[in-house]
């Protein structure tokens, strides 16, 4: 075959015209080229790993794969080559050399760089949530900008800049362990915390600057230096100060559910989403006059608080299925306490009869589950006395009216409930039961209503233009519409209309009474202007006057009067 496609080329470059068709293109083996290929990979790892690679050891155990088959060298001879010559002055680059190209190539990869939105001084704290998707920075400007990688586009603008601090340097910026809140130190003596939106989740209390001992108080009383979270407490963090003191702090934010006054309202009671019941004086001094941690089972919400008349007892309603009785004056445990009240609400109710003899509260129960009940504990021996069957749902609300003596209940499904004594209770309730139900006042109707629409008759129906051109016909044959306008009046005018100016009345009054041009301003020369008329042809008054009115006779002016006319005003006599 080799010999046959040897002799069919010779006969076909004999006929085109030339000796033949040049020297037969190299082979390659694409096995060796593929394991060459991998070999270069692996080089260009170790290198960038920092592992340097030398001769001697590519024969040793650390070898990857089999040995490499012996490189195929090109021939010295140029006239094997295939193509044409290479230009002049064009230098070959080894396998090496193109290995070292591409590493300087990812190296300038690593090496680029993004430029956010610069601070106004000097970039003082930075901090990543644990998963990497946002940043928060923050200067001496003041500010704290957090940045979304994901929501930002090319402008790598930041989504949100604050001032949590207001004028202090920001110092240290960390997110907890969670990454739902970070934790702000500046140049203040109190630390923030706020949330991955940059809200203010908590702010710690500030030290009594004029305490020596700083064990004595329950804050920072100079500028913070720097914080962090605890690495495995999500609610801990550390801050220290300028005062000497390196604090932990609990990152947890406190949420009071419930709240009261005491009787005679000089105590203050707040119950804790934490499950614990803080008290202080009326004027809400930092420091809490009574402070019991774990009144309830930490997380459960506290209800209800309610005091005693007399002042000296508190009760709570918790979260956790429980009714606890507590002493003021020794406020670390309970007095006693109500177990197995379930309670599926933050609003249930406990109160005190009026004498304070009986506590009651509600219990809550699930859809289909059983009736709410209002229940009954003596006030000294905590012993259930009474229950009632309110209703199937739970009892949210409750309250024992002193005047009144009656209970009003409140229900998870809508009910309000008034419970009384006939002979005990007074006015309330019972007076609405006491008056009878007012008769309905029967209006007469109809037995059956017609609805008549009058533009649906026939009738009173208009008809719709299907098309112009019957329109104009009927227009046509009517005799208004068909009317020929009437020309402009010429001459002086008929049938009310005025030809000349217009040929309207407007345009009349204008050119004979607007524009008349006679001076009317000597009212005198205007009467005396007809006095000859008058005289000559007495038509108006002098013809009713002249049998019985004598002939009358004017006063002439004397010079007196006319001298009196010339003085001037400041002399004529006043009257």
């Amino acid at each position: 075959m080799d010999a046959e496609e040897g002799q069919s080329d010779g006969d076909i470059a004999s006929v085109m015209g030339f000796s033949g068709f040049g020297k037969k293109a190299r082979t390659f083996d694409l096995t060796a080229i593929f394991e060459q290929t991998r070999r270069t990979a692996i080089e260009r790892s170790q290198r960038v790993l920092g592992t340097k690679r030398s001769e001697s050891s590519s024969d040793s155990d650390s070898e990857i794969g089999p040995p490499l088959p012996p490189q195929h060298k090109p021939e010295e001879d140029d006239e094997e080559l295939v193509g044409p010559p290479l230009p002049p002055g064009y230098t070959a680059h080894s396998d090496e050399d193109e290995d070292e190209g591409e590493a300087q190539d990812e190296d300038s990869d690593v090496c680029n760089k993004c430029n956010y939105a610069n601070h106004a001084t000097s970039v003082s704290a930075l901090g990543l949530d644990p998963s990497g998707a946002r940043l928060v920075s923050g200067g001496y400007d003041f500010d704290v900008r957090f940045w979304d990688f994901a929501g930002m586009d090319q402008t790598l603008q930041a989504f949100r800049t604050l001032q949590p601090c207001e004028c202090h340097q920001i110092k240290s910026l960390q997110y907890s362990v969670t990454g739902d809140v970070i934790l702000v130190i500046s140049g203040n003596a109190q630390a923030k915390v706020l949330d991955r939106d940059g809200f203010n989740v908590m702010e710690c209390m500030k030290g009594d600057q004029y305490i020596v001992d700083m064990a004595n108080t329950k804050g920072h009383t100079a500028m913070l230096n720097c914080g962090c979270w605890h690495p495995k407490i999500k609610e801990e963090f550390m801050t220290c100060s300028n005062d000497g003191t390196v604090r932990t702090w609990d990152g947890k934010k406190v949420i009071p559910i419930c709240c009261t006054y005491s009787r005679d309202g000089k105590l203050v009671a707040a119950g804790c989403q934490d499950g614990s019941i803080q008290i202080w004086d009326r004027n809400l001094s930092v420091h809490t006059k009574y402070h019991c941690r774990q009144a309830h089972v930490p997380g459960s919400a506290t209800s209800c608080l309610a005091f005693s008349y007399d002042g000296m007892t508190l009760a709570s309603r918790g979260g956790d299925d429980t009714l606890k009785l507590w002493d003021i004056r020794n406020f670390k445990k309970p007095v006693n306490v109500a177990n197995g009240l379930t309670n599926y609400s933050e609003m249930t109710d406990c109160c005190f009869s009026p004498d304070d003899k009986l506590l009651f509260t509600g219990t809550s129960v699930k859809k289909d589950e059983g009736n709410g009940k209002l229940v009954f504990f003596d006030r000294t021996t905590f012993q259930k006395v009474y229950q009632i069957d309110v209703t199937n749902a739970s009892v949210v609300r409750c309250l024992w009216h002193p005047k009144l003596n009656q209970i009003m209940v409140g229900t998870g499904n809508g009910l309000v409930k008034v419970y009384y004594d006939p002979l005990k209770s007074y006015r309330g309730a019972k007076l609405c039961l006491a008056k009878t139900k007012r008769k309905e006042k029967h209006t007469e109707m109809l037995a059956q209503d017609y609805i008549i629409t009058p533009h649906a008759l026939p009738m009173f129906r208009e008809a719709r233009q299907r098309s112009t051109k019957k329109q104009l016909e009927k227009d046509r044959l009517d005799p208004k519409k068909s009317h020929k306008p009437e020309p402009p009046v010429s001459g002086p005018g008929r049938g009310g209309r005025v030809a000349a100016h217009g040929g309207t009345l407007s345009s009349f009054i204008v050119k004979n009474i607007a524009l008349d041009k006679t001076d009317d301003s000597n009212p005198r020369e205007a009467i005396l202007r007809h006095a000859q008329a008058a005289a000559e042809d007495p038509y108006w008054v002098a013809p009713a006057y002249t049998q019985t009115q004598p002939e009358p006779l004017f006063a002439e002016a004397s010079d007196e009067d006319e001298e009196a006319d010339k003085e001037p005003e400041w002399k004529k006599r006043k009257i």
